[in-house]
């Protein structure tokens, strides 16, 4: 194959990472032409209304799933955490690049970390997750939407509509942006989106880009994609409501902690689990079925019911 083309978001960030996959791709096979095709998606287009409220999974790749489907790409590539648990048929997500740090970062021009922020203080994020994560520490700040590219968001927090912004720190790494005062939050305290900071590469199931492709899988970072993934398939949940999982690799053994909560930060069920890298998803599915018998499945019903 002397070319392909890879369907990708248009924000700044997608077009990063889709840039990124093309020099491998190029990097691997001298003298290969690779196009992008840069695709407007659903969660792209609606801006001023909270993620929650839009409803639906696969807000940010059904439109790009479409280009694959018809013949318009041969590949796709996605932020993980933003790909359903369920595909279209033929497709497939087969590969997952090195995966690059899965944490949060709060952003400020004034506060360093959670912390030191005043009671009270304005809190930006587009995610439920966050937020609920975000009032289980500190239940007296303000915490509230916000939508946009990397870009506006810092914008925002800079001319003072917010004390502080969250964003993953993938994002922040990957395209080189700062601001005057960076914290991160991560585990065991603050727990990460189901394969945040992963990317994933989706193509036709039955075609040639597996084989293709297959010099970009990174072995450690599928392993903790699945069982992050399994979590969320056992949990029948989306990107849009407070569930939140970790996974690390130690030899063979894989150490994965699930969490689910109220959007208030209150009632969080939190668990853990091991098992061998080989079973990575079931474990991901046993530990969701453990976290949904905790009572977990009455908050993401009544969550569900809200959102509709």
């Amino acid at each position: 194959m002397k070319r392909i083309t890879i369907a990708t978001r248009g924000s700044k960030l997608a077009l990063w990472q889709a840039e990124h996959i093309k020099s491998r791709l190029q990097h691997q096979y001298p003298g290969l032409e690779v196009d992008l095709l840069s695709i407007k998606t659903k969660g792209d287009k609606i801006l001023d209304v909270p993620l929650a409220k839009v409803g639906g999974k696969g807000l940010f790749v059904k439109e790009i799933e479409e280009a694959l489907l018809d013949g318009r790409a041969d590949i796709a590539v996605h932020s993980m955490k933003d790909v359903p648990t369920v595909l279209p048929e033929g497709l497939i997500v087969g590969v997952n690049p090195e995966r690059e740090d899965n944490t949060d970062t709060l952003l400020s021009v004034h506060y360093d970390g959670l912390d030191a922020l005043p009671q009270g203080a304005k809190v930006g994020t587009s995610s439920l997750r966050r937020r609920s994560q975000i009032l289980a520490l500190r239940p007296d700040l303000n915490v509230l939407d916000l939508r946009g590219n990397v870009g506006t968001r810092l914008r925002k927090m800079e001319e003072g509509q917010y004390d502080a912004i969250i964003m993953a720190t993938a994002g922040i790494i990957r395209l080189g942006l700062s601001a005057p005062k960076m914290t991160r939050l991560g585990p065991p305290e603050f727990l990460p989106a189901v394969a945040q900071g992963a990317l994933g590469i989706e193509y036709a199931e039955d075609g040639p880009m597996g084989e293709m492709l297959a010099f970009l899988n990174d072995p450690v970072s599928r392993v903790t994609v699945q069982a992050e993934r399994g979590f969320l398939t056992g949990l029948d949940g989306g990107c849009q409501v407070p569930i939140a999982s970790n996974a690390v690799l130690e030899d063979d053994t894989i150490h994965l902690t699930g969490l689910v909560c109220d959007v208030d930060g209150t009632s969080p069920i939190r668990r853990e689990a091991s098992g061998h890298a080989v079973d990575a998803f079931e474990l991901g599915l046993d530990l969701a079925q453990e976290v949904l018998d905790a009572g977990g499945k009455a908050i993401l019903d009544r969550l569900y019911c809200e959102q509709q």
